[in-house]
């Protein structure tokens, strides 16, 4: 296998080069010495040598379903030799049968989506669709969110690394994010009276003209350090939206499908968004994006409006396949025992090692922040960790606004073995460091 490997790719030297005069140099890559991945089943990924790396990251929370599920790209390989593409203009049956699908499993009465091809698509539509709804142009995002790369996703993020746009589009404030271990407030949960989503009817009262279409917040912060409110966060946010007539839109791009032990992580907080955005995970790897609303709401957006390739043949294919196996295999609560295994192993090793000084999250979306013995953050200690781990064959990722955060967002069919496998190894890697 590694012979054939070798004469078949051209290996990640040559990457490197062709990357370097041929990708614009945002495109960045993890690890000093990288690798050039050619093959992915399941929860392993391989190299051009063969060797088998444990993928802990999902392709950022995508392949939720495991990498080359078997029976979604059968699902995507007959669709593709029978009706590749066309726009939305003309009738198909995938696109209605997934929004169908889509109105049964997400929360409440959620039941009109829009199909487009990306997160930042559904993010920019929901956005828009939230203006026209409310007929007001405001916004209020989190610090620490990230919602996209086009300019209004772009200028809705909380992120400075991610806010490349050196002319942000105006009309929106920023509210402090529910970080409890590094509190804006210096208080404590839930001594705090959540604080800090008090101070979100302030920012109305405030910064704004009280003409705000939406509040948009992701229920657990990915690139932001998988930052996880406490309970009752967004039940007090729901409220103050609701007092100013205020949107909720929640950002379900890398939290949704079972991630976090539910299908949508909006379902540990029991309150039910206005609009949903979603990607990723609902096409396993197929380019997807949709965003989701009650009825009252997505009847108001009647001008005309398609989506090249938003919810084609195919992508709708994936998506339905997708969420049957899912369902079928019980992915959600899989996720939520195994993230329980995982964040109790990550918790002991925290007993023994300060450097690991926060672990939090829900199911298989977990965070650990590495932090310096003042509590400053440490991302060139987290850095050489992941090279390492790396080097044994295990790929995490990393996050936060320092980049201090060791994110763990593995493929959902992950087993208790290969959690074993991967703290016995960062235990090792903790303690050469410590």
């Amino acid at each position: 296998m590694s012979e054939l490997i070798k004469d078949q790719y051209i290996g990640p030297d040559e990457v490197l080069r062709k990357k370097k005069d041929y990708i614009i140099p945002c495109v960045y890559h993890f690890y000093s010495k990288p690798m050039q991945l050619v093959k992915g089943e399941m929860q392993y990924l391989y190299d051009t040598t063969g060797k088998q790396y444990l993928d802990c990251f999902a392709g950022v929370s995508v392949v939720n379903c495991g990498h080359c599920h078997p029976e979604i790209t059968k699902a995507v390989c007959d669709q593709v030799t029978t009706l590749q593409h066309t726009c939305t203009i003309f009738l198909t049956e995938n696109i209605v049968n997934l929004a169908e699908r889509l109105a049964q499993v997400t929360p409440g009465r959620l039941q009109k989506t829009f199909f487009c091809s990306s997160g930042s698509e559904a993010n920019e539509g929901a956005a828009l669709l939230a203006s026209i709804y409310t007929g007001n142009q405001e916004f209020i995002s989190l610090r620490q969110g990230l919602h996209g790369r086009t300019k209004l996703g772009m200028s809705l993020t909380g992120l400075q690394m991610w806010r490349t746009d050196t002319s942000p589009v105006g009309g929106i404030s920023f509210a402090p994010n529910a970080y409890c271990y590094r509190c804006p407030y210096g208080k404590r949960h839930p001594e705090c009276d959540l604080a800090c989503a008090n101070e979100i009817e302030t920012i109305i009262k405030t910064t704004t003209s009280g003409q705000v279409a939406a509040l948009i917040a992701e229920p657990i912060q990915g690139n932001g350090g998988i930052i996880t409110p406490p309970p009752g966060y967004f039940k007090r946010v729901k409220e103050i939206l609701e007092k100013y007539n205020i949107l909720l839109i929640v950002d379900e791009v890398q939290t949704g499908f079972g991630r976090t032990g539910k299908m949508f992580a909006i379902e540990h907080y029991g309150v039910e968004p206005d609009i949903m955005t979603m990607a990723k995970a609902l096409g396993n790897g197929v380019p997807v994006g949709a965003f989701t609303t009650r009825p009252d709401i997505a009847d108001k957006y009647t001008r005309p409006g398609a989506s090249t390739l938003g919810g084609n043949p195919v992508t709708s294919a994936a998506a339905l396949a997708t969420l049957e196996v899912l369902k079928k295999n019980n992915l959600p609560q899989q996720a939520a025992e195994l993230g329980l295994y995982l964040k109790t192993g990550l918790t002991e090793l925290q007993k023994k090692y300060p450097l690991l000084g926060d672990i939090r999250g829900h199911g298989l979306m977990l965070g650990a922040e590495l932090v310096k013995p003042d509590k400053s953050p440490a991302p060139e200690q987290l850095d050489a960790i992941l090279e390492q781990m790396k080097d044994r064959g295990f790929l995490i990722g990393k996050n936060g606004p320092d980049r201090n955060v060791m994110a763990f967002q593995p493929p959902l069919v992950i087993n208790r073995k290969d959690l074993d496998n991967l703290l016995n190894n960062l235990n090792d890697i903790l303690a050469a460091i410590h």
